[in-house]
């Protein structure tokens, strides 16, 4: 690829793996799409180039909606990369913990303000967790991550990033979680109005259930 320097991992995941690079002197981030050998090779390569092209679809959409996202700065179909830019900051996972009362308030009406804006143009993250925000020195929250993204108009679809969020936030924040949520509902409402939210919602407790149902089935 061109122009990429001094590659260091920062991150190994199921599906693609993180580096930090340097690009036109720009720090930067590498996401790598690898290869799955129990995959045929040219289905893999089918795979990775479509998920990647993808994403970077996704993300370019979701920064025109309104919603802050790294910069990208090549994608590499035949590679299945993309180098995008590096955000420097902290996961929203971590800081919310630290902070007050106020703070963490306002930080989940954002939290939910830009997930209406992904929604309000059909658009899905597919893992809405504070693990996949980034809050920079200048508190702006970045969403990272759309390889399992979307574009789908479906109430269920909306319904599932909310129902996925609200299980991040009570694995990860148990403490305050309620009150995280129904900030994130409350942001998520300013965008899109109260009878909009209150349809998306009740489709997340709709898939509560069948949740509950299906453990007391395997119970």
């Amino acid at each position: 690829m061109d122009k990429l320097e001094q590659t260091v991992l920062l991150k190994k995941g199921a599906e693609a793996n993180l580096y930090l690079t340097s690009w036109h002197g720009r720090t930067a981030v590498t996401k790598i799409r690898t290869i799955k050998s129990y995959r045929p090779e040219a289905l893999d390569m089918q795979i990775r180039s479509y998920r990647t092209s993808h994403e970077a679809q996704l993300l370019h959409q979701a920064k025109i909606s309104g919603v802050t996202t790294p910069l990208i700065y090549m994608v590499n179909v035949s590679e299945a990369a993309i180098i995008m830019e590096y955000i420097d900051g902290v996961q929203v996972k971590q800081y919310v913990n630290k902070v007050s009362k106020m703070e963490r308030e306002k930080i989940c009406l954002k939290i939910g303000e830009l997930a209406g804006k992904l929604h309000k143009e059909n658009l899905i993250h597919g893992d809405l967790t504070t693990s996949n925000m980034i809050l920079n020195k200048h508190g702006t929250i970045f969403l990272i991550d759309f390889g399992l993204g979307e574009r789908n108009a479906e109430l269920e679809a909306k319904g599932v990033d909310l129902h996925l969020l609200k299980r991040a936030l009570q694995s990860t924040h148990f403490t305050f979680w309620e009150t995280c949520f129904n900030d994130v509902l409350t942001g998520y409402r300013s965008v899109l109005g109260d009878k909009f939210t209150e349809k998306v919602y009740e489709k997340t407790r709709e898939i509560e259930r069948r949740g509950r149902y299906v453990e007391e089935r395997k119970q």
